[in-house]
């Protein structure tokens, strides 16, 4: 998925947004999320962003109203597909530090 182009509403390999890469990514897994990152950031639990484990969800903005979402990758980076114009790439969680987290198992 990494360097897939962004695409509003994407959801597929061909482009991504950012709620798109997620449900894909964990769909791969056998997990069925929400199609936009409001409703996935109503699923599982709060985990505090010192606790973070490879493959929770970072989210940017509020519960039930997250404007963007990433998944955590471990020692500090997460990946994500970030805006129109880029690509689904890596990014150091201190350059650009979530709101809240939500660990799904």
């Amino acid at each position: 998925m990494f360097r897939r182009p962004y695409v509003w509403g994407g959801t597929t390999p061909e482009g991504f947004d950012c709620s798109g890469l997620v449900q894909y990514v964990y769909a791969k897994n056998g997990i069925k999320l929400p199609r936009v990152s409001q409703d996935q950031s109503k699923l599982g639990k709060d985990v505090p962003l010192n606790e973070l484990q490879p493959n929770d969800l970072l989210f940017w903005g509020g519960v039930g109203t997250a404007h963007h979402v990433a998944i955590y990758i471990g020692d500090g980076y997460f990946i994500q597909a970030p805006q129109p114009g880029d690509k689904v790439r890596i990014t150091k969680i201190s350059d650009y530090k979530p709101d809240f987290a939500r660990r799904l198992s």
